[in-house]
């Protein structure tokens, strides 16, 4: 594998995780929350400058199905880590404390529409790109027998159903379209429970795209 391949697998699967332990804010602590914001903007930069080839053929080429929702995935992902990072920065009282108390509702508000609206099109990014992912582990692995095949589809499809239930019992839906304003957290919860909650909800949109990229696949 190229050495550029294996720095963008390694600073995807950085910034998955920390997208996970941002979500978790008070269950990591504000300073921590806003020293890993930063660290993502770093990483959600340099993962740009390593797939910089797709902002050079952005307005090349056909644009089958599948390339209009891929970019149209990828635009929305980058609006919304913009909409994330400068309202991080507005609202920070570690790194940066700007002061800013009388926009601090508005920017709390534009950080949390970004933070789960972001989070979600970050996992439908990821989706987009399951088949690219499945040839790699191919490549290193072999071909999967049929019996690790099965096992990998029902071990997906389980992870699924757990990613619905905790996209209820989470409130998720209520955060990307403002029923809240503010996100609870009850901070005697084991931060793997939480983390684990939220990477289930991951994968199952990830795990939805991966079907959805097969179907719009077939219309080109």
């Amino acid at each position: 594998m190229k050495i550029k391949q294996t720095v963008k697998i390694i600073v995807d699967i950085v910034m998955t995780v920390i997208l996970l332990l941002l979500m978790s804010y008070s269950l990591v602590g504000e300073s921590a929350h806003e020293w890993l914001g930063i660290i993502m903007l770093f990483l959600f930069i340099s993962h740009h400058v390593l797939n910089s080839n797709w902002s050079k053929t952005l307005f090349k080429g056909r644009y089958t199905a599948l390339r209009i929702f891929r970019n149209s995935v990828t635009v929305l992902v980058l609006l919304c880590m913009l909409g994330s990072a400068v309202s991080g920065i507005m609202l920070s009282r570690y790194v940066f404390d700007l002061d800013i108390r009388k926009m601090s509702s508005v920017m709390g508000t534009l950080h949390m529409l970004c933070a789960y609206w972001g989070m979600i099109l970050m996992s439908v990014h990821i989706g987009t790109h399951f088949n690219m992912i499945i040839s790699m582990t191919r490549k290193f692995f072999g071909k999967p027998s049929k019996i690790s095949g099965l096992l990998f589809h029902t071990v997906a499809v389980l992870g699924a159903a757990y990613g619905v239930y905790a996209f209820f019992r989470r409130d998720i839906g209520n955060y990307m379209f403002l029923r809240y304003h503010f996100v609870h957290f009850d901070t005697g919860e084991p931060l793997v429970f939480f983390l684990s909650d939220y990477a289930a909800v991951m994968w199952l949109f990830a795990y939805l795209t991966y079907i959805l990229t097969d179907k719009l696949r077939s219309c080109n």
